[in-house]
C-alpha cells in the first residue's frame, strides 16, 4: 500500500488538497480556525472539526498562537487526517529550529496534511509564559523558502537528498492593517517569491484599508499569482472589541465599529451580524479568492456566520479539469 506522500498529485495541482482544488478552480474559498484544546482528549478536536467541516474547504490547526501553549498544530493535524478532514498545518518559527521543522514538515506530510501556512510566530512576551526561551532560526520568509526547497527540489536544507517529498500546498500570512500601509504589498511580493501558493490575512473590520490594499496588489500584479484570503470573524461585545485591538499583535478595530456595537442592544448579535456584512463586501473586491474565518471557541457561530453569507453549500469537488 501506498503512502500518502508517495500518491502523486493530480495532474495540474502541486498537493490535490481540497483548498488547493477550490482555488484552482476558480470558486471563493473558505477555511477556518479550529481553537486548540487545553487537553490531551481527541474528542475536543473532534467536535470542534465536526461543526466546522461542513462549512469550510479546510480547517487551520493553530500553532501557540499568541504564544500560549495548546495542544500541538501537528497533532491537531494527525487527528484531523485520521478523521478525514482537510487540515492546513500552522507553523511557527519561534519554537522550534530548522533541524525540527524540517522533521514535522516530513511527518505532518506522511499523516497526510496537503497545506501549510508558513508564520514566523508572535513573541514569547505576548504569551502566558514569557520566560520561554524564542528560538526564530527561521521566519516565515526562510520557512516558505526551505519548504519550496523539499518540496520542489527533494533534499533537504543541508543538500540531503530526500526519498519523498512532501507533496503540500504552501501558505503565508500578511496584515493589511498595519501600519506602514505603503509596505504591506511589498512585503507580500517578497512572501511570493520565497514560494508562497496563497495568503491568510489578519482580522479585517476596515473595508476602506483593505480595498486600498487590494488595489495596490492588483497593480503589482499579485492577484494573478496568489489566491488571497481575508480573515474575518464576529466580535461578541465592544469590551472584547476593546481588548482585542489593545492586546493582540496586529488587529485593528476601527472606533466606527466599536460605537456600533456600544449602541446595539444585543452586541453578540450585532458582531455577528458584522461579520456577515464584512464577507459579503470582500466578496465584490477584486482579487479576493476567499475568506479565513475566525472566532476564538465559537465554532458553531462561525457555521452560522458562512451559512448567512451565502457561502454554502460548500460543492463537491471533483479532478481538475485537463
Amino acid at each position: 500500500m501506498k503512502s500518502e506522500a508517495s500518491t502523486p498529485a493530480p495532474r495540474g495541482l502541486v498537493s490535490g488538497s481540497r483548498l488547493e482544488r477550490v482555488l484552482k478552480s476558480g470558486r471563493f474559498a473558505v477555511t477556518a480556525e479550529l481553537n486548540p484544546p487545553d487537553s490531551a482528549d481527541p474528542q475536543a478536536v473532534y467536535e470542534r472539526a465536526l461543526v466546522l467541516s461542513t462549512v469550510c474547504d479546510a480547517i487551520n490547526a493553530t500553532d501557540a498562537s499568541g504564544a500560549n501553549c495548546h495542544m500541538s498544530s501537528v497533532g491537531i493535524c494527525a487527528l484531523l487526517t485520521r478523521a478525514g478532514y482537510e487540515p492546513v498545518y500552522q507553523m511557527s518559527c519561534r519554537d522550534r529550529n530548522r533541524i525540527a521543522m524540517q522533521g514535522d514538515l516530513l511527518g505532518a506530510a506522511a499523516m497526510g496534511v496537503k497545506n501549510v501556512l508558513c508564520l514566523t510566530g508572535d513573541g514569547v512576551q505576548a504569551g502566558d509564559q514569557p520566560e520561554a526561551k524564542p528560538v526564530f532560526d527561521l521566519d516565515s520568509l526562510t520557512l516558505l523558502r526551505t519548504v519550496r526547497i523539499m518540496r520542489d527540489h527533494g533534499q533537504f536544507l543541508s543538500g540531503r537528498k530526500l526519498d519523498v517529498p512532501p507533496r503540500v500546498f504552501v501558505g503565508a500570512a500578511e496584515n493589511p492593517f498595519a501600519p506602514p500601509y505603503e509596505f504591506r504589498p511589498h512585503r507580500l511580493l517578497k512572501k511570493w517569491q520565497a514560494g508562497a501558493e496563497f495568503i491568510q490575512t489578519q482580522y479585517c473590520f476596515d473595508i476602506p484599508l483593505l480595498q486600498a490594499f487590494m488595489q495596490r496588489v492588483r497593480d503589482l500584479g499579485l492577484h494573478e499569482k496568489l489566491f488571497i484570503l481575508v480573515g474575518v470573524g464576529p466580535l461578541r461585545s465592544a469590551k472584547i472589541a476593546e481588548w482585542m485591538r489593545t492586546n493582540v499583535p496586529g488587529v485593528h478595530i476601527p472606533d466606527a465599529v466599536v460605537e456600533r456595537l456600544k449602541g446595539a442592544k444585543k452586541q453578540q448579535l450585532e458582531g455577528k451580524r458584522l461579520g456577515v456584512e464584512i464577507i459579503q463586501q470582500v466578496r465584490e473586491i477584486p482579487g479576493v479568492a476567499g475568506v479565513h474565518v475566525m472566532a476564538y471557541r465559537q465554532e458553531e457561530l462561525v457555521a452560522e456566520i458562512i451559512e448567512e453569507a451565502g457561502l454554502l453549500p460548500r460543492r463537491p469537488i471533483g479532478p481538475p479539469a485537463e
